[in-house]
């Protein structure tokens, strides 16, 4: 009987098909499963991209809000009581499109405000009939306990893109959006910090600059005018993280020969992008 592989020739498989073949033993564990798919992708039986966003699905389901949120100290606010022309410079500085507004302190989370619905009263030159309560819109109060896949299906079914975290006494804990959430499946995401393709460090203000992780090290003294080692790391996230002594978070700090160095974006496999600053030399007594 004749097939349309008659002339003995057998059609490529998909990629899931041949990743099935992979599978000889049952894995018993997230463990074993991961082990599989790194030993299908070293096979060439899956790309390297589609290995690391499975990775990152499966992580997704582990991880919890408090892992990735951003902290309450480095959360970028809009005052309620502040006008039109005060919350420019705000909204301009960090480049944002979404700003918790507060109260008398960081815990008392008024609404959200979207930096779009005040185009209109720039555009009408209407700027003396601005009332914030006309543009707030609901806050979304998440526990810092809740898992990420749980809250991204939440943002999904609502379109709701940035949720306040609580702690368990219902103070602030920080916020977190559905960007975090996703680079934590797909990589990072290009956003206000981000860096062109090419360069490693771009100066931000006289003493501040914006650094990619993998900087090597010969390039980040030369841009900094440092002298930093090569012979034990060779990009300058392997440094700092030697210098944490564990995976940081996004926002924390540390310091090193002169330089404050502060995570702009990790996750929970490596850093990506740091905030590097020089502290000024204490003066004598």
């Amino acid at each position: 009987m004749m097939t349309a592989q008659s002339d003995g020739k057998r059609a490529p498989w998909g990629w899931l098909e041949r990743l099935s073949q992979a599978f000889v033993a049952e894995p018993e564990n997230l463990d074993e499963l991961v082990e599989l798919l790194r030993r299908a992708q070293a096979r060439g039986l899956l790309e390297a991209d589609a290995l690391e966003m499975i990775e990152g699905v499966l992580q997704v389901s582990e991880l919890r809000v408090r892992d990735v949120m951003i902290p309450r100290a480095q959360m970028v606010v809009v005052p309620a009581e502040a006008g039109l022309r005060e919350m420019l410079p705000i909204i301009v500085d960090s480049a944002h499109s979404r700003f918790p507004v507060v109260g008398e302190s960081r815990d008392e989370v008024k609404g959200i405000l979207l930096a779009k619905d005040l185009l209109r009263y720039f555009a009408d030159g209407d700027e003396a009939a601005f009332d914030i309560d006309d543009v707030l819109r609901p806050a979304t109060l998440i526990p810092e306990s809740k898992r990420l896949n749980v809250l991204l299906r939440e943002f999904r079914k609502s379109r709701n893109h940035m949720a306040i975290v609580v702690d368990e006494y219902g103070g602030v804990a920080g916020l977190i959006t559905i960007e975090d959430v996703l680079e934590q499946i797909v990589g990072e995401i290009t956003d206000e910090h981000d860096i062109e393709e090419g360069r490693y460090v771009v100066q931000r203000a006289p003493d501040r600059f914006t650094v990619k992780a993998l900087t090597p090290i010969e390039d980040f003294n030369e841009a900094l005018g440092t002298d930093f080692a090569r012979e034990e790391f060779d990009t300058i996230g392997g440094l700092v993280l030697h210098r944490f002594g564990h995976l940081p978070k996004r926002g924390e700090t540390v310091e090193l020969d002169g330089l404050r160095f502060k995570v702009l974006r990790a996750d929970n496999r490596r850093i990506h992008l740091l905030e590097v600053e020089r502290v000024p030399e204490p003066h004598g007594t």
